[in-house]
């Protein structure tokens, strides 16, 4: 009995997947080449490893053992590729790079021609999800987080934090007029994140001197999504500067109570999770970023 890594491959990308179908579109291969190369699997193994009904694959017990141990042979083997890489100066591989809509929109795409041109071996997959995921379970070599970390299992390394600012555009400030105390933000259409309530917390101090909790009358779950309402003059924000450098340098969004806002700065951190040493393609994509976010005069690279 040969296992191949073909096999192997066909095997956690059907698990990572959901379904043969998107294994085969993700891995450039036909369906029915996915699935005669699971069928082989199962068959050299002499057991049953998923489980098909109609709707979904499930994994039985035996292929939760396997897929552990598929994991840390298919690992390996990209380790085995990656030395070899090593040995002629050029990190090499496939690097898969997930941030929120926002970050990758603005601060990761803008920088991936240069760093193209100066990895050409490294193959980036950029994936957005405005949520936090399971960098193991999504296959993912390093994640940009925007806050408090609280995964204590995760390498971290700290990028510029970026501040918060209140914003709107002169368009709503026109027709609706521009607050000129913390107090008249009652009067106004604000625009706010959703569900997490946390996020509603602004840079101004309310007149108990708290910090202002706003009650919106707009949600959305993505800061993408609130900049675009807010550039089209629905109401008023409260941004990172990371996605708002360009808007406030045009004119097409204006701070609001600059003199009073707090510096309250968002922490954001390029995490990985790694049980060895650090892969020189996660290394070097750390440094590169590192590198053009690094303040300079005194500013962060977005303020």
């Amino acid at each position: 009995m040969k296992l191949s890594l073909d096999e192997l491959l066909a095997f956690v990308s059907v698990v990572d997947s959901g379904s043969i179908t998107a294994a085969a579109e993700a891995l450039g291969q036909t369906v029915s080449g996915v699935s005669r190369a699971l069928s082989r699997l199962e068959e050299k193994l002499d057991t049953t490893l998923l489980r098909r009904t109609t709707r979904r694959l499930e994994l039985t017990e035996e292929g939760e053992a396997m897929l552990a141990r598929a994991r840390v042979i298919l690992a390996s083997v990209e380790d085995a590729e990656e030395a070899l890489a090593l040995r002629r100066q050029q990190p090499a591989g496939r690097l898969r790079v997930n941030a929120a809509s926002p970050f990758m929109l603005h601060v990761i795409v803008p920088l991936v021609g240069d760093f193209r041109r100066a990895y050409p071996q490294i193959e980036l997959e950029l994936n957005s999800n405005d949520q936090i995921i399971d960098l193991l379970e999504q296959r993912t070599d390093v994640a940009i987080r925007i806050g408090r970390l609280t995964d204590s299992t995760l390498h971290a390394r700290p990028l510029p934090g970026s501040r918060l600012r209140v914003l709107a555009s002169p368009a709503y400030l026109a027709a609706r007029g521009t607050p000129r105390e913390v107090a008249e933000l009652a009067g106004h259409s604000l625009l706010g994140f959703a569900p997490t309530q946390v996020l509603n917390r602004w840079p101004l101090r309310d007149a108990h001197g708290d910090e202002l909790e706003i009650a919106a009358g707009l949600h959305a779950s993505s800061g993408e999504t609130l900049r675009q309402l807010a550039l089209a003059g629905e109401g008023i924000v409260c941004l990172s500067d990371f996605m708002t450098r360009q808007d406030r340098r045009s004119g097409a969004l204006v701070q609001l109570f600059a003199d009073t806002t707090a510096d309250v700065r968002q922490p954001i951190n390029a995490v990985y999770y790694r049980n060895t040493q650090l892969a020189s393609r996660i290394a070097c994509f750390l440094d590169f970023v590192a590198a053009r976010l690094a303040p300079q005069g005194g500013e962060a690279a977005w303020e």
